[in-house]
């Protein structure tokens, strides 16, 4: 079998999408694959880092480090950024077409809204045989207006036209991908995060630890969640049920963002100081997870964060919003709860999950049942690797096709 060589084209190469794109580089055989990442990141929109050189420009959280340890190639485009510039966005796919025709690449596969556009081009532009996509969720939403959510859908037409298979994350988003007649069903396959839930696995030593490595007061409950402070991650949602739950509840949120200085004011204005703890990133999230009672995903707009995934591994009962595809892990009344993205909600739940523990605890041992091998980075490996082999062909090669068919037969 060929040793084909692989890039990872993604704008942010850090949090959960990140995150995933590293763990799939990562399950690759590396006797079959060569494995290079092409990220963004700084703000000059001309230089294009390689190597070591990348980790220099890297923001907090960014992956290169782990990459690069790995053994993978890494080039860090700098214009490749996630706001919209045309100027800048222009420049970012010059970078790309230089980068991918000196890399002479078998397959790029894309990841997230920009890089997913820009790269796809970049990729058709210099004749990459296969190229695949990964939809974390569609890059358009009811909470945009009507005319950017119309400019992106007429983009992600465009760039699926050089597109041979996606990958789609969630049941949601390839529900919505086929309504929308984004591609045809030989393109689409279904996609879950992976996580290695071993590494969180929880006891009660493990409990005590993650306690005292927070120092937390003795018999407090503990409401958690992992996720950058963005609005559609809903970490407003979080303070906001807290306030209406016992004072001798806690919240813990692991992540940081630009929204950390708005939610440090609306914690201090809801008399919240002393029971909520706003730790930012952390590079030892699996030691902290232990300390949760309750894990709660409150985002506005999600496929699937990993995070269900992590605390499923450690064994932590999920109150989740229903939104997008979490439903495919948690059930409602069966491996978790699920509520409308509205604060009174989401404490009811909370509060019913703290109030019957041995109910909760029944919930996250179905939901550690129903992940089996589908959320493991062995499984995701497996899936890349048939993707990637795989003989699905973009329309634009089709038609390519059938006109060196016809010429044959004049």
């Amino acid at each position: 079998m060929a040793r084909l060589r692989v890039a990872t084209v993604i704008t942010r190469f850090s949090g959960g999408i990140g995150t995933l794109a590293l763990t799939g580089a990562l399950a690759l055989d590396p006797a079959a694959y060569e494995a290079t990442v092409v990220t963004g990141g700084g703000r000059r929109e001309d230089v294009v880092l390689k190597g070591a050189g990348t980790v220099a420009g890297a923001d907090q959280g960014d992956l290169t480090p782990r990459a690069l340890a790995a053994g993978m190639n890494v080039i860090r485009v700098a214009g490749l950024v996630p706001q919209c510039s045309p100027r800048g966005d222009l420049a970012a796919l010059r970078a790309l077409i230089r980068v991918l025709d000196e890399g002479k690449y078998d397959v790029v596969h894309t990841h997230s809204a920009k890089s997913g556009v820009l790269g796809r081009f970049a990729a058709a532009r210099t004749g990459v045989p296969r190229i695949v996509h990964t939809w974390h969720g569609l890059p358009f939403h009811e909470s945009q207006s009507w005319p950017r959510r119309q400019a992106y859908l007429g983009l992600e037409r465009l760039a699926a036209r050089h597109t041979d298979a996606f990958l789609a994350v969630g049941s949601e988003t390839v529900l919505r991908a086929v309504r929308l007649g984004l591609a045809g069903p030989e393109r689409i396959r279904e996609s879950w995060p992976a996580v290695d839930v071993t590494a969180f696995e929880r006891a009660d030593a493990t409990w005590a630890q993650a306690r005292r490595r927070l120092d937390l007061p003795i018999g407090v409950r503990v409401i958690g969640s992992v996720g950058r402070l963005v609005p559609r991650k809903g970490p407003d949602l979080f303070v906001r049920a807290l306030a209406r739950l016992p004072d001798d509840v806690f919240g813990l949120w692991v992540g940081d963002g630009p929204m950390r200085e708005r939610l440090d004011r609306l914690t201090a204005k809801l008399g919240l100081t002393d029971r909520v703890r706003w730790l930012g990133h952390r590079q030892d999230v699996a030691e902290v997870l232990p300390a949760f009672d309750v894990m709660a995903v409150t985002s506005r707009w999600e496929e699937v964060p990993s995070v269900l995934i992590e605390a499923v591994g450690a064994g932590i009962p999920l109150v989740a919003t229903a939104v997008s595809s979490n439903h495919d892990l948690v059930l409602p009344g069966e491996t978790g709860l699920l509520v409308q993205p509205r604060p009174a909600q989401l404490a009811g739940a909370i509060t019913w999950m703290l109030d019957h523990p041995v109910a909760s605890r029944a919930m996250t041992e179905r939901a550690r049942a129903r992940l089996g091998e589908w959320y493991s980075p062995r499984f995701l490996g497996a899936v890349l690797d048939d993707t990637y082999r795989g003989s699905s062909r973009r329309p634009l090669n089709r038609l390519r096709s059938r006109r060196q068919d016809a010429e044959k037969l004049v």
